[in-house]
């Protein structure tokens, strides 16, 4: 009796103990897992930010020089927005991104939503055509870029394709003119993001408890009145997440540029990240390069930033 009264303590004991080890293998192997990504992202991306940084302060041309030398990089920037003359290709790459931003933005802010909105109508058709409005987002920037390129060189698309339908006195030549090929950027980024914008608000406009609305409708308020009152201002979070959103790509944007335009006549379609890219590794100013590439940062991260404050205060909350 006291031999079997001893080993089920023991065994007891054991038991606990293999519990005990499976739960914390169990809590170990997400921090496992996810430990080698959390590496690579930590050298990959915040590594070389802070490297792009340092270079920034420095001499840097072709190679990389460890030697600091002050903030002479954000001088010459500073020098080239506001005392060139002519206008440098800092300044008109500052300036479309001011174009292509607002306009990007704003148009598939608006069309976005009206879209959802018409989807929204359970109209015929819808699981036609949200296919059809998601479709664009599935494409690169590249091909984006030499699709419209073709659509709007006038030797070859709409221009030359209603000259041929006998509608000659039609000319389009933006893409080639260096006062408006900025708006060529703009038609073919809005054509690729709107679909993906119609998407957000029609998740958000389906998530909305529609006792509220048939009670807005009982009370006698009109479609209108609907909308601009109560729909619209309960889609504020999807607003606010869509224009993170686009400015991120706004402001990220390089490879459509250079696929629909390739810089426009004389760089003059040129944004912040063509302008880094050229400075950076054709015209052997790494550090100039450096510099713009860390005020493209602090430009993301002045509108991330206080997005993602304001989520974790009403979280908070």
């Amino acid at each position: 009796m006291s031999t079997v009264a001893t080993t089920e303590p023991t065994l007891t004991r054991e038991r606990r103990g293999v519990t005990t080890l499976r739960s914390r293998m169990q809590d170990a192997l997400p921090k496992i897992v996810l430990a080698p990504s959390f590496v690579i992202t930590l050298v990959f991306v915040y590594g070389f930010i802070i490297w792009t940084g340092y270079l920034s302060f420095t001499n840097s041309k072709t190679f990389p020089s460890y030697v600091l030398t002050g903030p002479r990089a954000y001088q010459r920037l500073w020098r080239w927005t506001f005392e060139s003359s002519p206008p440098s290709s800092w300044y008109t790459s500052i300036t479309n991104m001011g174009i292509f931003g607002f306009l990007y933005i704003g148009i598939c802010l608006v069309l976005g939503l009206g879209l959802a909105i018409l989807l929204d109508q359970k109209i015929r058709g819808e699981s036609v055509l949200r296919p059809i409005y998601l479709y664009p987002m599935a494409l690169s920037f590249i091909v984006t870029g030499v699709a419209w390129k073709w659509f709007l060189d006038p030797g070859l698309g709409l221009e030359q394709t209603l000259h041929q339908w006998g509608w000659t006195s039609f000319h389009f030549d933006w893409i080639k003119n260096k006062d408006f090929v900025i708006y060529t950027v703009v038609i073919a980024g809005v054509w690729q993001a709107s679909g993906f914008v119609m998407a957000m608000f029609l998740a958000g406009l389906r998530g909305i408890d529609g006792e509220i609305m048939k009670a807005a409708q009982i009370d006698g308020a009109s479609a209108w009145q609907l909308y601009r009152r109560i729909i619209i201002p309960l889609l504020r979070p999807v607003f606010l997440s869509a224009f993170i959103v686009l400015a991120h790509m706004a402001i990220k944007s390089y490879d459509l540029v250079v696929a629909l335009t390739s810089g426009g006549p004389g760089g003059s379609a040129w944004l912040p990240s063509n302008f880094m890219y050229e400075y950076t590794f054709k015209r052997n100013e790494m550090a100039v390069g450096s510099a713009s590439a860390i005020i493209m940062l602090m430009t993301i991260s002045a509108i991330i930033v206080p997005y993602l404050y304001s989520e974790l205060r009403e979280k908070s909350r």
